[in-house]
């Protein structure tokens, strides 16, 4: 029987998830809302079997539906999850998880006392390249980890409730999450805003570990091209991980740095450079929504914990809000446990 799941907003990213829920099979999307009415028309062309509505709470009170979907602005996203949960449904939130850190561990809350699959929409953790650099990383391919350096530019989509940060800064933010096996310690961030009275457009964060790590994110809607680019750096090898490729989409390099002791002077240490062959992995093409619905299904009728569940969300907002603490307070550094400069 299949689990019947209901989707709140049918948006920029709604279209996307339906279209994956429809085609993953055991999943059966039987309602969609959405304020409106123009999308509520293409909903129901596009999903003849789901009953449309502008009235979210139907979705709720429907026995039929087990799961809620909420793919709507962030402003919103607590109040409708915590919604869902209390009504019995499991939730898969889309990202940021929340709009704040006290939010999303209220909402973590919840969904442990409702005995419930909380999930977030952490679409680049479940594309072929990020688990393949996973892989890769856990197999000590790369050695000791240096760095990850990201560039995700683009011209637009200018968003009204959100700045640049937590609108493009969440994909490498969650990335970073569940490629390193450690918790940010403290966050800076520059951003600016070059439209009268808009959000930040363009902006700059900085992630420290406490360890040799270091987390570089530039991320931008005022580029003149879409690039999604990023480096990642270790001891024995390097890897560009490029999402704008069709085929290569993660290249390893055999190329770094090596550290000698002078034979003359003891102190004193020689650098030596690594040039070696480059290849590139064979990546699966399968959408990554696909794999998430896939996912999300299995959590629910096993009761597993999802890769990308209410903790790994908080974690990302922890980011998110500590590089807001730093703009307001001119790129200092902030502790992701205090929320204050270091």
């Amino acid at each position: 029987m299949s689990i019947g799941v209901g989707v709140i907003g049918y948006g920029y990213w709604g279209p996307n998830i339906v279209r994956n829920f429809m085609e993953t099979p055991g999943l059966a999307v039987r309602a969609i809302s959405d304020l409106s009415e123009q999308r509520r028309g293409l909903a129901a062309m596009r999903c003849p079997g789901a009953k449309v509505t502008a009235d979210y709470k139907e979705l709720l009170k429907d026995s039929s539906i087990d799961a809620i979907v909420v793919a709507t602005p962030v402003g919103s996203h607590y109040g409708l999850a915590s919604e869902a949960l209390k009504a019995g449904k499991h939730v898969l939130v889309e990202k940021p998880m929340t709009a704040s850190v006290e939010q999303a561990r209220r909402l973590v809350d919840e969904a442990a006392s409702a005995k419930r699959v909380l999930m977030v929409d952490h679409t680049f953790v479940y594309t072929s390249a990020v688990r393949k650099i996973k892989e890769l990383i856990a197999a000590g391919t790369l050695g000791e980890l240096y760095y990850y350096d990201s560039v995700r530019v683009n011209l637009g989509l200018f968003q009204h409730d959100v700045n640049v940060i937590w609108d493009l800064a969440p994909h490498d933010a969650s990335i970073v999450e569940y490629l390193i096996d450690q918790q940010v310690a403290c966050v800076s961030c520059l951003a600016m805003s070059h439209v009268p009275n808009q959000p930040e457009n363009v902006g700059y964060i900085t992630m420290m570990f406490n360890s040799p790590i270091i987390v570089h994110l530039h991320v931008n809607w005022l580029a003149p091209v879409k690039i999604r680019q990023t480096l990642i750096g270790g001891s024995a090898r390097m890897i560009v991980y490029d999402d704008m490729e069709l085929s290569e989409k993660v290249k390893i390099y055999d190329r770094g740095v090596e550290l000698a002791s002078s034979t003359d002077r003891i102190h004193e240490l020689r650098i030596g450079y690594r040039s070696g062959d480059m290849h590139a992995p064979k990546i699966e093409l399968t959408e990554a929504l696909h794999v998430e619905a896939a996912h999300f299904k299995e959590c629910m009728e096993h009761g597993k914990t999802p890769i990308t569940d209410g903790q790994a969300g908080l974690r990302v907002v922890q980011m998110l809000e500590a590089a807001s603490h730093s703009i307001k307070h001119r790129g200092r550094l902030i502790d992701v446990a205090t929320m204050q400069p270091t």
